[in-house]
């Protein structure tokens, strides 16, 4: 019987067996985690934006924020076997084509209750390309240089984040046109790996037979690492500004901030992926833990000095989003081929956990004292984190 996914349907070692095919295969996953970056980075502040536009109460905007994570969640159990029902290069097409015309109808139906289904329903669509080519990304790499080209894959993916709010700058959030560069830039995401179908490693081995829960028992330390890195990544990203201005700082120099922690988090991965291949990557991952833990316990010094708090929000966003690196490059190393499917399914879902959990207990903290709730709740939850990732035995890759 043909394998659904028809040209997918190849061993990830006949697809790949040049080194042009194999840059090929790169070169699209790259273009399409950054046309995905896009969309993300258009669709969360144009939504915030117009919600704040509307008048709408504080508690709903924060709902609507809420939103992509709990569509993740929902949908990820689920992502695995549908992609190796209907194939993975058609299930990515699709999903950034649906989460395209999400923004054609965020356009047609502007109410309040409409944009919370239709950000549902986009946030699930581009689930399943997110997901996949986290796989793509994780098979096509090699063992020599895995979490180099995972840092490239990440730092893509970042790029495109950054890239969505300079648009938004460029065309506002009233009439058609944000709406129509969050559509375009979400659809061009698909092309790449339609164009690369012959290219595509296949990512569908387990999809039939292994459950989330199942996939959860696969990698534990790159689980940990995902969930710290989910956990301290929105936690920044959603309330250093806050701190930012309880300290005293203007809300340019806030915003400022936040511009940073992006930046430094997409350059630095590029070093964090030489690292990564070069040291233990669990030792890796307990130094990036000490590393932030001291940052953070700097921060309420930094904030008062002249340029120290640009320089250590700079560095601390690659420290941040450093654990989404090392610990996507960990599971790779410890999940067979077979199972990468699953394995990054329950990668993402430990990662959207701490990325729900992390800002919530940090924003109660933070009511008792913004700048220090903040970094004991934080150094707090990477300290559990690494001590955990301490006592967790590394387990080789099955045969």
């Amino acid at each position: 019987m043909p394998h659904p996914a028809g040209v997918l349907a190849l061993t990830t070692e006949t697809v790949l067996s040049s080194d042009r095919s194999r840059l090929l295969s790169l070169l699209a996953i790259n273009l399409t985690s950054f046309g995905v970056g896009i969309s993300i980075g258009v669709g969360v502040p144009l939504a915030s934006l117009t919600f704040e536009a509307w008048n709408q109460p504080t508690w709903l905007i924060g709902m609507l924020g809420a939103i992509p994570s709990l569509a993740t969640l929902l949908t990820l159990p689920f992502a695995p076997r549908i992609a190796a029902r209907y194939g993975a290069v058609l299930l990515m097409f699709l999903g950034c084509t649906v989460a395209a015309l999400g923004f054609v109808a965020l356009y047609l139906f502007q109410t309040p209750e409409a944009w919370l289904v239709i950000r549902f329903v986009m946030s699930a669509a581009l689930t399943i390309p997110w997901l996949l080519s986290e796989t793509w990304i994780n098979t096509v790499a090699e063992d020599k240089n895995r979490g180099r080209i995972i840092a490239v894959f990440a730092t893509s993916f970042f790029a495109g984040f950054a890239v969505g709010p300079l648009l938004l700058e460029q065309t506002g959030i009233e009439g058609w046109k944000p709406f129509a560069a969050g559509a375009l830039g979400t659809f061009l995401a698909a092309v790449p790996v339609a164009l690369a179908a012959r290219v595509a490693p296949d990512l569908t081995h387990d999809g039939e037979t292994m459950s989330l829960w199942q996939a959860l028992k696969l990698s534990p330390l790159g689980y940990i690492a995902g969930l710290i890195g989910g956990t301290v990544e929105m936690s920044c990203f959603a309330l250093l500004g806050n701190v930012s201005l309880a300290a005293q700082m203007s809300q340019d120099q806030a915003l400022w901030i936040l511009s940073l922690l992006t930046i430094g988090g997409g350059i630095m991965q590029l070093f964090i992926g030489w690292y990564a291949d070069a040291f233990p990557r669990k030792k890796l991952t307990t130094a990036l833990c000490l590393i932030f833990i001291g940052l953070t316990l700097l921060l309420p010094w930094a904030l008062k000095v002249e340029i120290v708090p640009q320089v250590l929000a700079f560095v601390l966003g690659g420290i941040v989003l450093g654990f989404y690196t090392v610990g996507l490059a960990i599971v790779g190393d410890e999940v067979s081929e077979r199972n990468l499917a699953s394995a990054n399914a329950a990668f993402l879902f430990m990662y959207q956990i701490g990325g729900i959990a992390g800002p919530a207990i940090t924003g109660f903290a933070m009511e008792a004292d913004p700048v220090w709730g903040f970094v004991w709740m934080t150094c707090t939850m990477v300290s559990i984190g690494g001590l955990l990732v301490s006592i967790n035995t590394q387990r080789r890759r099955p045969s």
